[in-house]
């Protein structure tokens, strides 16, 4: 016969069934509100959170003897402070007092047993009279505020947590490490010593980042030039380290990326521009956290790209590349490594960043073309003539040796200045004509 403390678990689950609609639609408005209202901080990152699932509540109720505490599941249900887990995120330790202070201005209305509200949304409350931060089991400070939902007739307890990113990944250390693990316990003091040499470190890697990340914002406003530069090359070597590592481990031997992740990086840089992300510091951390995440996952480069649908090319020249490249990319290890990288670090589809990609190739070319032709005695008609022949021009050369090389900035430099070399020849459409041949024939003769 089982005992009565499973009958109770069988049954709080089924009513965590239940009530998994109303949770999720409660915690997605819990975390559109505290986006809207901290996102345009600075020391503000990101708000995660989730809704406490059937194995980790089942485990809280053994481990807590609940079954004794509370009468009902309902009960435990409307009591347990967690049910929802909010994390409020930063960059370093120094930035969750930061936030917190901008909890507490937010919540300002003085509600009954401790509670405050806000005038944006009266439905949220935070328990605000606890003194923050508190001192956690293991000694360590967090930053933890007891926090309800209450509108109409649903009423849920939630928990907010502000923690920089150095304290996110020492939160999963203890909670994995010490936590969750059950066969330390006579050696218990030793860990808890370990652990504490863990978080000094912690805490001295969080000041190193704080003094790189105020180094790059404290770079000369006046020369964002220079300040790209240094972030692209930083970026460039990590994602250069990341993958021919991981190509070494998984197929023994080393290959120079150098070039092909300069062009990643230019192009990412570029793309963030056009969705308008113009903070270069802001623009490296959200791909330094996306290649944190590639640096621990699994990478297969034998496996075939695919595509999710057919590529849509937006003219002659991207049609003429894109199907070039079309051809190699699953015969060319280079090829498919440097859309590997790409497909991993941007977010969209494969289809989608291939032929973003393709775009900023062309601009990349169109830019030098337009520019050199801006001031020409010619129509807007005759220049879009000229411009489509140059870059014919280039997509056949391009089509006649499909050699990713092509695509390196050195190489797009060279060629851009011989189009700023000819163009310079020239004054008029009569004049083009005259030379066109000539300099068609000649504009890639250095490759």
């Amino acid at each position: 016969m089982k005992l009565e403390l499973f009958d109770f678990i069988d049954d709080t689950l089924k009513l965590l069934d239940e009530k998994s609609d109303t949770l999720n639609r409660v915690a997605e408005e819990l975390e559109k509100f505290f986006n809207d209202s901290f996102f345009i901080k600075d020391h503000f990152l990101n708000v995660n959170y989730r809704v406490k699932s059937k194995e980790s509540l089942r485990e809280k109720i053994l481990r807590y003897n609940f079954y004794v505490k509370y009468e009902t599941p309902e009960n435990l249900l409307q009591n347990l402070s967690d049910l929802i887990g909010f994390r409020i995120e930063c960059r370093f330790i120094e930035d969750e007092k930061k936030i917190y202070n901008d909890v507490v201005k937010l919540f300002k209305t003085r509600e009954e047993d401790g509670y405050y509200s806000n005038p944006l949304n009266s439905a949220i409350l935070l328990k605000l009279d606890d003194k923050q931060p508190q001192i956690q089991k293991n000694g360590f400070e967090i930053y933890k505020i007891d926090g309800k939902y209450k509108r109409d007739d649903i009423e849920v307890n939630f928990e907010l947590q502000i923690k920089s990113l150095v304290n996110i990944f020492w939160g999963e250390i203890d909670h994995r490490v010490l936590y969750k693990n059950f066969n330390y316990i006579l050696t218990e003091d030793f860990f808890r010593d370990i652990m504490s040499s863990i978080k000094d470190n912690l805490s001295m890697i969080d000041r190193q980042l704080m003094l790189v990340f105020n180094h790059v914002n404290g770079m000369d406003a006046s020369n964002s030039a220079n300040k790209e530069t240094q972030l692209k090359s930083q970026l460039s070597k990590i994602i250069h380290d990341i993958y021919t590592t991981k190509v070494r481990q998984e197929l023994g031997f080393v290959i120079d990326l150098k070039k092909s992740t300069d062009v990643i990086v230019n192009y990412i840089f570029m793309r963030d521009r056009d969705k308008g992300l113009e903070n270069y510091s802001d623009n490296f951390l959200r791909v330094l956290n996306r290649l944190t995440d590639i640096g621990d996952s699994e990478i297969y480069f034998n496996n075939h790209i695919d595509f999710e649908r057919e590529i849509f090319f937006n003219d002659d020249f991207t049609r003429k590349i894109g199907n070039k490249i079309l051809e190699i990319i699953n015969k060319d290890f280079r090829w498919n490594l440097f859309f590997k990288i790409i497909f991993e670090i941007e977010e969209g589809t494969n289809a989608e960043d291939f032929e973003d990609f393709l775009i900023y190739l062309r601009y990349l070319f169109c830019e030098e073309i337009e520019n050199n032709l801006k001031n020409k005695g010619m129509s807007q008609k005759e220049k879009e003539e000229i411009k489509n022949e140059i870059l014919d021009a280039i997509g056949d050369n391009f089509s006649s040796d499909i050699d990713i090389d092509f695509i390196n900035e050195c190489n797009i430099n060279k060629l851009n200045w011989e189009i700023r070399r000819f163009l310079n020849s020239i004054d008029n459409y009569n004049e083009w004509l005259d030379k066109k041949d000539y300099i068609l024939r000649n504009l890639l003769k250095h490759e």
